[in-house]
């Protein structure tokens, strides 16, 4: 092919005679494929991209070959791109099917473990008295629901004993006994007309000794907390999610959670409930994750990470992220039309997840739109649009 050389200004120049030489190479690639096989052509179509068109074969003043235009191709939007089925092949041309699925979005925060609120008891007596004999003398220590914590000595409950026993059982001794937690198995001694010197206290609850302050001889008052114990087969992992996530998480989500300590092994969880505030300076809001831990391998305040999956509600009209083409500034993908004909056409796009993309506008059900060997159609059609917008400048320039 011959090139009429022109005058061009700086860089624009440069530029265009490059676009110019790649059409050369398309055009030259196209000579070689038969002209509308099977077909008739309708026009021939300028190949700088202006709509000037002509019946019959010709030139435009570059010395380049106007582009015949077959019937069939004649009513396609401005910018298809026509590719031979061989060639198709070749470039290993893939698509897929634009449908209604299902989306669900991940979503990764930092979080960190934390007791379960409303598992945790603190043994404090309702009557004062000498802690005679410690049973559980350890932090850490396990107990299970009624197992003997310690004994005590108190002179209130030694009196109240003695008035059950000169009143009998249906006296208001009895319901200050009551009253004041007195276990039942000291309750029934005093039935069989025993009247036991100390009191074995168990413990309500079952669960790890986290908090100890009694000790064996001590005295302590009404009210004092002696225990603290926490149930740690169910843990709470509370993690940290930014602001613009905040809309696709809901309580119910399901969750996984991972931690440094075992990094291969992941705890499933579920969100149970989304904290009303926001942090100020991290603008992320906090969610609570409850976590089954019956193994115990969940301590607090160990670090977290965790990822939720969000699906959005009902079904979404999709396409494979790979068919996107992303410059920031446009999205497009390249809609097959049949017989190595495809259409670049611009999206609006919605949510992100991962291998698909949400569309809001440009595609229906049903189309077909290119998966792979996106970037090599997509830069046929670029180089028409760039040589259609020097074209306009030229014609600024002359003051057309």
């Amino acid at each position: 092919m011959k090139f009429v050389a022109k005058s061009w200004p700086g860089i624009a120049g440069t530029a265009l005679l490059a676009v110019v030489a790649a059409v050369g190479i398309v055009s030259a690639a196209r000579a070689a494929e038969p002209v509308c096989a099977g077909g008739k052509v309708k026009y021939y179509r300028n190949p700088m991209g202006t709509p000037d068109t002509s019946p019959v074969p010709k030139k435009d003043s570059m010395n380049m070959d106007y582009i015949p235009v077959c019937e069939e191709e004649a009513g396609d939007s401005p910018g298809t791109v026509r590719i031979s089925l061989d060639k198709v092949q070749l470039l290993g041309v893939r698509s897929a099917e634009v449908q209604e699925r299902a989306l669900s979005r991940s979503i990764r925060a930092f979080a960190t473990v934390q007791f379960d609120e409303r598992r945790q008891y603190v043994v404090s007596p309702k009557f004062s008295g000498w802690i005679e004999k410690l049973a559980v003398n350890a932090t850490g220590d396990s107990v299970t629901k009624g197992q003997i914590l310690f004994e005590v000595y108190s002179p209130e409950l030694n009196v109240l004993q003695h008035e059950w026993a000169l009143a009998g059982k249906n006296s208001f001794a009895a319901d200050k006994l009551r009253n004041l937690d007195y276990p039942e198995a000291d309750l029934e001694r005093l039935k069989r007309g025993e009247r036991p010197r100390t009191v074995a206290i168990p413990s309500p609850f079952a669960g790890t000794v986290i908090d100890k302050t009694a000790m064996e001889g001590a005295r302590f008052r009404a009210g004092e907390a002696l225990f603290r114990i926490v149930d740690t087969t169910n843990m709470w992992v509370m993690a940290e999610v930014y602001e613009q996530d905040l809309a696709y998480v809901k309580v119910g989500d399901a969750a996984r959670v991972t931690v440094n300590a075992w990094p291969n092994q992941a705890f499933d969880g579920r969100v149970t409930f989304i904290y009303p505030g926001l942090g100020k300076e991290s603008r992320s809001a906090r969610l609570r994750i409850e976590v089954a831990n019956p193994d115990g391998r969940l301590r607090t305040d160990m670090a977290a990470t965790v990822e939720i999956a969000t699906p959005l509600d009902g079904s979404r009209l999709a396409v494979p992220d790979s068919a996107v083409i992303d410059s920031g500034r446009r999205q497009v993908v390249l809609v097959e039309r049949g017989e190595g004909r495809y259409e670049p056409r611009p999206v609006k796009l919605g949510a992100r997840v991962p291998g698909w993309v949400q569309v809001l506008d440009g595609l229906k059900a049903g189309e077909r739109v290119v998966t792979q060997a996106t970037f090599l159609i997509d830069a046929e059609s670029n180089i028409r649009a760039a040589l259609a917008a020097f074209d306009q400048g030229e014609n600024k320039g002359d003051g057309k």
